[in-house]
Order: C-alpha cells, then structure tokens, then sequence
C-alpha cells in the first residue's frame, strides 16, 4: 500500500508557526502520514521533513522581492521536481500569496491544492481571487468575514477559527517572570514587537526607542524588546547600547512578554493579533522605505492595515502608519492614554469581543480534518 504524502509550502514565520501547529494535528489523526514541507523550526519540531529552509525566503517590499528573485525561481523547480518523485496526494499552500499562487498556477490542479491562510484580498490585490477560483480545490479560513467573501464568489471555503486562541497564552506568572527579568512589580512595563523581519527592525525599532524615551521622561517605565527567532541580536542590541532606559532584549519568550505588561507598540502584522488575544492594549506602527511604500500604498482598499480594526469594522486601536509613525506625536497620545484608566479598560473591553469574534479553540484540529478528509475522498 503507497505511503500518503502531502506537500506544504510556507515562506514566512508566520506561516512556519500555523503550518507546524497544523501538521502536530494531521499526525496526531494520522500518524503514518508522510509530510513533506518548505518551512522552517515549528514544522521540523512538528514532525514534518523539511527540503528547503525559509530562513532567508521572507521578503519586504517590491525591492526585496526583485533581489530575492533567483531564490523564488530556484524553490519553484525544486518543489516541481519532488511534486514529480515523491507524488504527493495533495498540497497545502500557507499565506505567501506572491509565490504559492504563481505556484498554484503552474500545479494547474493536477493535484488538490487547500490555501490554508488566505491571502489578504479584501484588502488589497482583489484580481487574486479569479487566481484561487480557478486553481485552488479549497480554502481554509481563519476569520468569518473571508468565508463570507469566498462564498460569495462561489469558491469552496472552511471557517475553522483561529488557531492563535490555542497558543497565545504565558507560560510562567506575572510576578515570576518579572522577577526573573530583574523587573519591579510595581513599575510600568512596556513592551515592544518591532517585527520578524530584519527590514522591519530597522525602520521601526527606532521609532518604538524614541517613543520609549519619550515616555520615561513623563512616566519612568521598563521596556521589553521583544525578539524575532530569525533576526541576530546585534541588530536590537546596537540601537540599545546608548539609551538611559531600563530595557532588556528576550527571545522566545513573546506572550510571556505581553503577559507582564501593561502597554504594547507593535508592527503591524501577526503580532497585533496576538496581542489582542492576551488583553494587553496596544498601539499599531508601521513604517516601510518610501519607494515600497508608494509601490504598495495605492493597492490599499480598506481604511486601517491593523487585523483588529479590520475585524471590528472601526478604529479600536490607533494606528501610526508611515508619516504619522512620528515619535513624538506617539508619545503625547500614548502618555495620555496610560493616565486615563477608564480609556485603558475601554480599550481590554473592546479587545475582549475581538477575540469572541475568532471563534472557539480547536482551529487546527477542525483543519486537519477537513484535509484529510479531502486526502481520503
């Protein structure tokens, strides 16, 4: 009797970290199941055989993308070449949009394609979903709103929830993580989530420094840095080594992180999410180089880029995006938000029915069911 294979394709870490939550449960339904997989650490751990490494593979910007190009092309023959010797039953594209619909395109449904994590069409790049209406056999959706959108356009579509409601969560008490950073109980903790990406530290860290400095003038707190796995620790520590502010830089450690502290500045992205799951109010920054940021901003079609505002239909949390990621404009709103307690409970009140919105836990495993149901059918 052959041996059921399937293929995954990720290519950020993100996508690594969903995948390798997926693939825990497709094994544990499953366990002589064969996964074969473009990832990362979360889907080697899970069990998964990986071929190529994304370590390197996340992009930011058109420019980005334009450098990385032969590594795109390369993984593109490689993932056709062990499509072709090691026939797997079926494949399953994570988030990535730019390269998994180009591949899905070249795949042409020879094979079942599920898009797990769909690409952000509602909010910009619409032209995709003819792309997935006519290569992809199924979605797999983390939020109502995209199946509503699915089903509209008559593409076959599955809500499972989300699956950062089983993981976002502290490992270890308040009181006891604080004191093994050398932390005051009492004090202000801020933390800071500046990105995944090197290009993100880079333009973003140092506007969250500023703001922090800022803030510790008017109300003296502690700030945590809060480490991406796939960046090196030089690029916080250099923007560190002068500042007079009680920081430390963790890694591997991010709701622990959000677990202790009272305010948080995060990048846009994955991590606003699940910062909003852990209650802890926040405020959006994002900046981008000019050039990428012109490139992409006229694609935008929706009026805010962070997921809760999205969610909520309506600003809940303020954003400070590009020319308005000013420090200091940040600091005089954020100062005045930590004096006013009534304003920081409306703003865990607002995230509490954020997060009745993701649906109940156990997101992965209704997702590992669906697959292997389409596997067996």
């Amino acid at each position: 009797m052959d041996e059921d294979k399937i293929l995954i394709v990720t290519g950020e870490p993100s996508g690594d970290l969903h995948a390798g939550n997926l693939v825990k449960e497709l094994l544990n339904l499953k366990p002589n199941l064969k996964i074969l997989a473009v990832g990362s650490e979360n889907l080697k751990k899970a069990g998964a055989d990986i071929f190529y490494d994304i370590k390197d593979l996340a992009v930011f910007g058109f420019f980005d993308v334009l450098k990385k190009l032969p590594k795109f092309i390369y993984l593109k023959k490689l993932i056709l070449k062990v499509i072709k010797e090691e026939k797997p039953k079926l494949i399953i594209l994570v988030d990535f949009a730019g390269f998994n619909l180009r591949l899905a395109k070249v795949i042409n449904k020879t094979l079942p394609i599920i898009y797990y994590i769909s690409p952000q069409v509602w909010a910009s790049r619409a032209g995709r979903i003819k792309t997935i209406k006519k290569y992809i056999s199924k979605m797999i959706v983390f939020f109502k709103f995209e199946e509503e959108l699915y089903r509209k356009e008559k593409i076959e579509v599955d809500f499972v929830g989300h699956p950062l409601l089983e993981i976002v969560k502290s490992s270890i008490p308040k009181e006891e993580f604080l004191k093994k950073l050398g932390f005051s109980p009492i004090k202000n903790t801020i933390a800071l989530l500046p990105g995944s990406r090197a290009q993100e530290i880079k333009n973003i860290l140092p506007i969250m420094l500023k703001v922090a400095s800022y803030i510790n003038k008017e109300i003296p707190s502690q700030f945590l840095i809060v480490k991406s796995l796939q960046i090196e620790e030089k690029m916080y520590t250099e923007k560190i080594k002068d500042l007079n502010l009680e920081i430390k830089v963790v890694e591997g450690k991010n709701y622990d992180c959000l677990g202790v502290s009272d305010f948080a500045l995060v990048c846009s992205g994955t991590a606003t999410l699940e910062t909003a799951i852990m209650g802890v109010p926040f405020f959006i920054i994002y900046k981008m180089n000019l050039l990428n940021y012109l490139l992409y901003r006229p694609q935008i079609k929706i009026p805010y880029i962070g997921m809760v505002n999205i969610i909520a239909k309506r600003k809940i949390i303020p954003e400070f995006i590009q020319f308005k990621a000013k420090p200091k404009i940040i600091a005089k709103e954020l100062i005045k938000t930590l004096k006013d307690s009534s304003k920081i409970q409306e703003i865990k009140d607002k995230l509490i029915q954020i997060k009745n919105l993701l649906g109940p836990e156990g997101a992965n495993r209704r997702a590992a069911k669906i697959i292997l149901g389409l596997l067996n059918s």
